[in-house]
C-alpha cells in the first residue's frame, strides 16, 4: 500500500492497481491510497459478485476486469487465473460480456499466446470482444513494433493499448510511439 501511495503522489495519469484484489475491503484500501481504478482477475472469477459490489460502491469506472485468455482447440479462448497458470471453464468472450453485465467499466484483454512474443496483438480475440461489449477494451500481450499498436487500434477497435517489455528495454520510446500514431491519424493524449 505504501508503494501505491508513493506512485499516486508522483503521477498525473489514470492509475490502475491490480493483483491480489479479492474483496471490497481491498478495493477500499487501494482507492484510499490514490489509485483511480482497480483491476480484478482471479478474485472476480472466484466471486463474480465482487464486480457488482465494487461497481455499486465505487462506480463502474473504477472496476477493470482483467482477462488472461489462451486459444483453445475449440476455436475460442479460455480464461486463465493465477497469473495465467490455471485454466478455467470460462470462455473469454462470454466472460467479458458477463463482466460488463455485472458492472465492469473497462476490460483488459491479455493474450497469453502473444504475451512476450512481440508478434502483434491477438486481433481476432480483441475484435470478438470489442464487437460484443460497450465499455473500453484495452489490448495487452504482443507488442513488438509501432505497427502492432496501430493495428490493434484500427483493426480490433480497442480503446487503449498496454505494453511493457518494448518500453522497459528501450525497443520503442513512448514519445516515438505517440508521434507515429498521431502521424497516422490516431488521437493521442499528450
Amino acid at each position: 500500500m505504501d508503494f501505491v501511495s508513493k506512485v499516486a503522489a508522483e503521477i498525473n495519469i489514470p492509475f490502475c492497481v491490480g493483483g491480489g484484489v479479492n474483496t471490497i475491503d481491498d478495493f477500499t484500501k487501494i482507492l484510499r491510497k490514490g489509485a483511480d481504478k482497480i483491476s480484478v482477475n482471479s478474485g472476480a472469477v472466484r466471486n463474480p459478485k465482487l464486480i457488482t459490489e465494487a461497481s455499486l460502491k465505487f462506480g463502474a469506472q473504477c472496476v477493470v476486469l482483467s482477462i488472461d485468455a489462451k486459444k483453445n482447440d475449440q476455436g475460442s479462448w479460455s480464461v486463465y487465473v493465477k497469473g495465467g497458470r490455471e485454466k478455467t471453464e470460462l470462455d473469454a468472450v462470454d466472460w467479458a460480456i458477463e463482466g460488463v453485465r455485472l458492472g465492469a467499466g473497462e476490460i483488459v484483454v491479455n493474450s497469453i499466446d502473444e504475451d512476450g512474443m512481440k508478434n502483434g496483438y491477438d486481433i481476432e480475440l480483441l475484435k470478438r470482444i470489442t464487437d460484443k461489449v460497450n465499455v473500453p477494451v484495452i489490448a495487452s500481450g504482443g507488442a513488438g513494433t509501432i505497427d502492432h499498436f496501430y493495428d490493434a487500434l484500427t483493426e480490433a477497435n480497442v480503446d487503449g493499448i498496454l505494453a511493457a517489455s518494448v518500453f522497459h528495454y528501450g525497443e520503442i520510446k513512448i514519445s516515438d510511439l505517440k508521434k507515429a500514431l498521431k502521424e497516422k491519424g490516431i488521437s493521442i493524449r499528450t
